[in-house]
């Protein structure tokens, strides 16, 4: 069958429809009660087996992400910095022990990575992608992407996340969502303000480069920080060790 924008469409609504099914089982359990991989079927729902990610390139990857930026984005979907409507439904009864137990389950997670997809745009573009993630853009106070990520681009714990292994589509759509103030963070949000000087090209350009590297070390996050952040990020420990 061809893929249509339709088919993507309705392929996201069937999997809302089953994560919704489950939902009751996550949201009606205590953080005690029944495995945990009963409890975050409403998750894998969308997410993907073990939250590998979904084929369709709409919902990202969240086995082995950093437990604390797990954990702070169930927070802003909870309490309304992030919007999506059904991450809200699923989330709003739950404690933070609970978000934090769910977000450790998954970030506890080694799962190898698929090859990443091969990108077919200008050299000019991922040239312009791989400049802004490697060395940013100073005369516009957009620091590096490795700046914060970690120069493996795998993140850093407890709270940074790898930028590698995600899908075009949802790179893209993430930082075009801080551009515009449709997701936010804890303040001051460090993203939204990097987005903001960014221009539409840079964010394709940005989204292409990376979607299109292998993920290195096995995709886990650095242990710390070389060195201290070079802007301010909410719900991120500053410094370096």
């Amino acid at each position: 069958m061809i893929r249509t924008p339709l088919t993507a469409a309705l392929s996201r609504v069937a999997a809302v429809l089953v994560a919704a099914a489950a939902a009751s089982s996550v949201v009606q359990a205590s953080p005690t009660a029944g495995d945990m991989e009963q409890r975050v079927l409403a998750c894998t729902g969308c997410h993907g087996a073990e939250g590998r990610a979904a084929a369709d390139g709409y919902y990202p990857r969240i086995a082995g992400k950093p437990a604390g930026y797990l954990y702070n984005q169930l927070l802003n979907f909870r309490d309304g910095r992030r919007q999506y409507p059904l991450m809200t439904g699923l989330l709003q009864t739950l404690s933070d022990d609970y978000l934090r137990e769910m977000a450790g389950h998954f970030a506890a997670l080694e799962l190898p990575y698929p090859p990443p997809a091969r990108s077919t745009q200008k050299a000019a573009t991922l040239a312009r992608g791989e400049a802004l993630v490697r060395r940013g853009d100073a005369t516009r106070d957009i620091p590096a992407c490795e700046s914060c990520h970690g120069s493996a681009l795998t993140g850093v714990a407890p709270a940074i996340p790898g930028l590698l292994g995600l899908p075009r589509d949802y790179l893209a759509a993430q930082l075009a969502g801080w551009k515009s103030g449709i997701r936010q963070a804890h303040a001051p949000d460090c993203m939204a303000q990097i987005a903001q000087r960014m221009s539409a090209d840079d964010i394709q350009a940005v989204a292409h480069w990376l979607s299109s590297q292998a993920v290195a070390q096995g995709g886990k996050p650095a242990a710390h920080l070389d060195k201290a952040l070079p802007i301010r990020c909410g719900g991120v420990q500053e410094g370096a060790r």
